[in-house]
């Protein structure tokens, strides 16, 4: 089914560039009617999209979701804070080691799911140094030249 709502996805690519993923979750997203309308479209980002924790509750702050066309007088804040909605022990595991260890948690990508609810795919990360990100782009361009080594053959 081409076309159809399970085919949004809206990824954070600066995400894998800057930051070393340790464990990933998938969250569920409270939103209003007219943000799913808008994501639906694929009018939303997350490039600089990341998690806080606020009374025990965790927010996803930096996502930008655009107003919906036809959402007059009742049109949402395109940049408010989306509470994500998680079971309580993953809030408590993911609080404590934000807490503890200095980790830091990002948004991934939001995506449709098959019943057409938006969910967050979120990482507890650790932030790379320089010079982890050159290596990093050095593997990747390796990688790439044997792959067109093996195609040319």
């Amino acid at each position: 089914m081409k076309g159809s709502s399970a085919d949004i996805v809206i990824k954070n690519k600066k995400a894998s560039h800057d930051f070393e993923f340790i464990e990933k979750f998938i969250a569920g997203i409270q939103l209003y009617g007219t943000e799913i309308k808008s994501i639906r479209l694929g009018k939303a980002t997350i490039a600089d999209t990341y998690c806080i924790f606020s009374e025990g509750e965790l927010y996803l702050r930096g996502m930008h979701i655009s107003e919906y066309w036809w959402g007059n007088l009742n049109n949402h804040d395109p940049i408010r804070d989306r509470k994500l909605l998680l079971t309580g022990r993953e809030l408590r595991k993911l609080e404590r080691k934000v807490k503890e260890t200095g980790l830091t948690i990002v948004a991934i990508k939001v995506f449709i799911n098959g019943k057409g609810l938006a969910k967050a795919e979120i990482a507890l990360a650790k932030g790379k140094k320089e010079y982890d990100k050159r290596e990093t782009l050095k593997r990747k361009d390796a990688s790439r030249e044997m792959d067109r080594m093996r195609k040319s053959k």
